[in-house]
């Protein structure tokens, strides 16, 4: 199975951070590899602590289900199929903007995961990282 590596993990957030700084957020930025396993994290200075676990969660989530996170959020409003699926996997899920899986011709190879602003703001910087890889 092909997976991101940690170069390609270094490339990701630095072009998240460079995204991130253009709009004035600092954010909490994670990459993570194949398996949904953690391959590097950056807490840009004065960003949110709690937000450290956020993105990690959002890289596990987009990464789990092959979905980026925002996408998965409009589906798990009640109502919806995937209502509660929040609660699932010990509460990792997380069902907002910030999470997208990472593709090589075709096939995902890891994710990122970003949280520290606004949604709109975390899916920006998110997108910006994935289009590095």
């Amino acid at each position: 199975m092909e997976t991101v590596t940690l170069e390609d993990a270094r490339r990701v957030i630095a072009a998240a951070e460079a995204k991130a700084a253009e709009i004035g957020q600092p954010m909490n930025i994670a990459v993570a590899d194949a398996g949904g396993n953690l391959v590097s994290h950056v807490r840009m200075d004065g960003a949110w602590l709690g937000s450290i676990d956020i993105s990690m969660n959002k890289a596990f989530t987009s990464r789990a289900f092959d979905i980026q996170t925002k996408d998965l959020g409009d589906n798990a409003q009640p109502g919806n199929q995937f209502y509660g699926i929040h609660a699932s996997n010990h509460g990792r899920i997380m069902i907002f903007a910030g999470g997208i899986p990472l593709s090589r011709d075709g096939q995902v190879v890891g994710s990122i995961g970003v949280s520290g602003g606004s949604g709109e703001q975390d899916q920006s910087v998110a997108e910006a990282g994935a289009a590095a890889l």
